[in-house]
């Protein structure tokens, strides 16, 4: 199977299925003498772990990383670095009845079709599993990236339920299980999200991703969009189904003086009166915070029995046993903030390669 690694000059290539004895990733092209260890990267995977609360999976990964390479006395070697985490809790007889079956919704009869085999414990390499190893390799992407940027995600609608952006309250994130920064949507997605669960079905949700400090310059201006990238990178997360950047679809019903962000000067740098842009324009980034969001579709495994075909193309019904999750969209959202670290680390090593001389922060010239 080809296409397993992501990025140019910050390289990522994944390994390993949802029910294997492990999972693991190779992050190439790192720069040396970055301070790094396991601890850097353990609490962005706590963050994703299934099993946190009863809105997630109950499957109960510890998701612990260890560095096998590439890290010589804390420090980065500039060498590959090999991460590996161990999965111990698989349950594969509750997919024993899918073996032959297709469920629906799932990758099982795209796999089929494309390689004439599968691997149907949990999905195998089409499981959100795989994600956790994003997550790791974007633990090593924020170091690259440095202090200076800041990347933050939260689930902004579960279902029908949105929350209300006047509320917005970034300390109230890691307060709730689901990334909520309304605090008063909390209760209601509970309350939502229980029923659903107690039904055997699932919801969707939108994710909001953002990123501060970075450094405008950060893309190129055709076949290397920074939003291009970054869409394509978001779009590839597990059942991911949208992504729009800054103002996105809603930019189709403003005038263009509305949608145009206005500029001034304030302390020898450009000032964006507004970012319906998202902060890239022309595919370069502006320096305003980059802005994001992406839709997650409802899990596909379900308790409820659906219609589908298995191999030998006898009509069946499928329903779906073992541990998922009720909402995905609520574990999406570390991923979401791996995956931009991921391509503003690439972007970043790709413009100092082509501009070795640019300031980190260029400014306009005086006159």
């Amino acid at each position: 199977m080809s296409h397993n690694s992501f990025g140019h000059l910050f390289r990522v290539t994944t390994w390993g299925e949802s029910h294997g004895p492990a999972i693991g990733c190779v992050v190439d092209g790192c720069p040396p003498r970055i301070p790094l260890s396991e601890t850097d990267i353990q609490p962005w995977l706590d963050r994703r772990r299934p099993g946190a609360s009863r809105y997630t999976s109950q499957r109960a990964e510890p998701d612990r990383v260890r560095i096998l390479s590439g890290v010589f006395e804390g420090m980065t070697t500039g060498t590959p670095i090999a991460l590996v985490i161990e999965n111990v809790d698989q349950r594969s007889k509750d997919y024993a009845e899918i073996a032959e079956r297709f469920r629906p919704g799932h990758a099982d009869l795209t796999y089929d079709l494309k390689y004439g085999i599968r691997d149907y414990r949990g999905g195998g390499r089409a499981s959100a599993r795989e994600t956790a190893l994003r997550v790791a390799a974007g633990a090593v992407a924020r170091r690259v990236l440095g202090e200076g940027v800041r990347i933050r995600g939260a689930l902004i609608r579960i279902g029908p339920h949105e929350i209300d952006r006047a509320r917005w309250d970034w300390n109230a994130v890691e307060e709730n299980p689901f990334f909520c920064p309304d605090r008063e949507s909390v209760p209601v997605w509970e309350q939502y999200l229980t029923a659903i669960r107690k039904e055997g079905s699932s919801i969707g949700a939108i994710v909001e991703v953002l990123a501060e400090g970075v450094p405008p310059g950060l893309g190129a201006p055709v076949y290397g969009k920074l939003d291009a990238d970054l869409a394509a990178a978001l779009i590839g997360i597990n059942a991911v189904k949208g992504v729009e950047i800054g103002a996105g679809f809603a930019a189709a019903g403003l005038r263009g003086e509305e949608n145009a962000d206005e500029m001034r000067m304030a302390g020898g740098e450009v000032q964006f009166l507004t970012n319906h842009a998202g902060g890239i324009l022309g595919g370069i980034s502006t320096g305003a915070p980059i802005v994001a969001r992406f839709a997650v579709k409802p899990t596909s495994s379900v308790l409820i029995a659906q219609r589908s075909v298995d191999r030998n193309g006898r009509e069946v019904e499928v329903m779906t046993k073992g541990r998922h999750d009720p909402c995905v969209g609520i574990r999406a959202v570390p991923v979401g903030e791996a995956m931009l670290a991921l391509v503003l680390a690439d972007h970043l090593l790709r413009q100092r390669a082509q501009n070795p001389d640019a300031p980190d922060r260029p400014r306009l010239p005086r006159n």
